[in-house]
């Protein structure tokens, strides 16, 4: 199908605009009908497969147009989708329309009659100049949806800063009360400012420079529509996220710190795994990537050198021995399972923090939440890491200002698995599994949701002869997306949930302790 210029839009919209005053509505679908083919003029500019225009119809209902789309490039990058049908014949038939805002974002939902609803002027207006303006008016409907989403976007932002700081403030209020000790004022407020302006700050020269390198953001084969157009977007922000939030940790817990030492070794090595995995995809024009057989094998290896480390070495704990689980029921030996579980928190903590890296500002999000309530989980056995955990936590909210819908950089499997492997490093060093289990409950949500699509689909296809699929599409937040939720309203659940989940892990932790 032709696309209709820019100037034969404006030069009918100077005239016209006065001609269709259509109401505004939330979402728009235009569907069209009625074909008479015995109209004797054609429009120059839709010669392909769309015939004359003689009756334009708009009729109010709720569906979702399930078409084959070719894309008209209306106004500032917005679309109209247009269906191409194989039923065209002499009688009638039709076109079905879906409108879409410059975010690409379905609005399929709703549909006008503006013969019911409106008196339109009784002039007479050629099909063509009447679809023209009628387009260019629904196009600049996704202006406001836009502004509206990323306003939503900033609201999250601040919303997560404000209880996050209210947090820590509180904390720290009454920090001697949880370790026994008196500790520096602002003991994890301190940390978690100085990481967020730091990696704020330093976003603004790094986002262009990764855009001016072309490391763009990876679309796993698979995904909706709508994350297809951020393949422009660059990625590898762990680049900066990562080295600042351990620095900052490092240089105020002191380089003595042994926990924090392993800490940041062991977030650094996830960091080396997922950026070999981003620089082997951006070499091969992002057509292969690290076998995820061997991105595993590298993080078992990483997890299992960990594991022995802490059985050779001797680390501060309150309880006179390692190997020890602190739950709330009491403490749980576990001794060579414990070498286990270290490996398996590595694993599924790195992985789950990449699968939710799938929307705007969800997995920096979250990941800031769980490293809070890990810092208050961790604080009456390790002080010290509960540094390293406001810290990176500072680190992820600074990323926000930049990830946040929409955004201007990701952090790539550099920045996800590094994430995943700080938040498994701290309870292994502590034992505070039960915590972490709890805190990072979005990223086990992710990850099992993939788990269970995969086993869901063999098992149907073995049994049924036929694969069945649990969800839409996995991970969940994708499930979620083509269900209808916007991005920024899943992101906003998703930190409901995991503020919920932060303090319930802190708490556990505590009481544990």
């Amino acid at each position: 199908m032709a696309t209709q210029s820019h100037t034969h839009f404006l030069d009918h919209h100077q005239d016209l605009h006065h001609l269709l005053q259509l109401p505004s509505r939330k979402r728009f679908s235009l569907e069209i009908g009625r074909i008479n083919r015995s109209d004797s003029r054609r429009g120059s500019d839709f010669r392909c497969s769309l015939k004359l225009l003689h009756q334009v119809i708009i009729q109010q209902r709720r569906c979702c147009l399930r078409y084959k789309l070719v894309s008209l490039r209306a106004f500032d990058a917005d679309s109209i989708d247009v269906p191409l049908l194989d039923d065209w014949g002499d009688g009638d038939g039709s076109a079905g329309y879906r409108l879409s805002s410059s975010d690409d974002e379905s609005d399929a939902d709703n549909l006008l009659t503006p013969m019911s609803d409106i008196d339109l002027p009784a002039v007479t207006v050629s099909n063509d100049d009447a679809l023209t303006v009628t387009a260019h008016r629904f196009a600049m409907l996704g202006r406001g949806r836009k502004k509206h989403r990323i306003r939503l976007g900033v609201f999250n932002n601040i919303g997560l800063i404000i209880f996050l700081a209210v947090l820590l403030l509180y904390i720290d209020w009454c920090a001697w009360r949880i370790v026994r000790l008196p500790l520096e004022p602002f003991y994890l407020t301190r940390p978690f400012l100085i990481s967020a302006i730091l990696v704020s700050s330093a976003g603004y020269v790094c986002v262009p420079l990764l855009r001016g390198l072309k490391l763009r953001q990876i679309i796993r084969k698979g995904g909706t529509v709508r994350n297809s157009l951020k393949r422009r977007t660059p990625s590898m922000g762990g680049l900066f996220l990562v080295p600042i939030g351990v620095t900052v940790a490092r240089v105020i817990a002191g380089f003595s710190s042994i926990e924090v030492s392993a800490a940041a070794a062991a977030t650094l090595a996830f960091a080396a795994i997922g950026l070999l995995n981003d620089i082997l995809s951006f070499i091969k024009n992002h057509k292969c990537s690290l076998p995820a057989s061997a991105k595993i094998l590298l993080e078992v290896a990483v997890g299992t050198f960990f594991s022995f480390w802490l059985e050779t070495t001797s680390i501060s704990s309150p309880y006179g021995m390692k190997m020890l689980v602190p739950l709330p029921v009491g403490l749980v030996c576990l001794g060579r399972c414990y070498l286990l579980l270290t490996s398996f928190c590595f694993v599924s903590m790195g992985n789950g923090v990449d699968l939710a890296d799938g929307l705007d500002g969800l997995a920096g999000g979250t990941a800031a939440l769980a490293f809070i309530g890990m810092s208050i989980a961790v604080l009456p056995i390790c002080s010290d890491l509960a540094i390293f955990g406001a810290s990176m936590a500072g680190a992820c909210v600074g990323f926000l200002l930049h990830n946040r819908y929409r955004a201007s950089i990701f952090m790539g499997d550099t920045g996800s698995l590094a994430l995943g492997g700080a938040l498994a490093s701290m309870a292994a060093c502590t034992g505070m599994f039960f915590p972490l289990l709890i805190s990072s409950g979005i990223f086990i949500v992710e990850a099992s949701s993939v788990i269970m699509q995969i086993l869901y689909f063999k098992i149907t296809r073995r049994l049924l002869g036929g694969g069945r699929r649990l969800f839409r599409l996995a991970p969940f937040h994708h499930h979620l997306e083509l269900s209808g939720l916007k991005e920024p309203v899943i992101v906003a659940g998703a930190y409901f949930v995991s503020s919920l989940l932060a303090l319930l892990a802190g708490y556990a932790g505590l009481i544990s302790a």
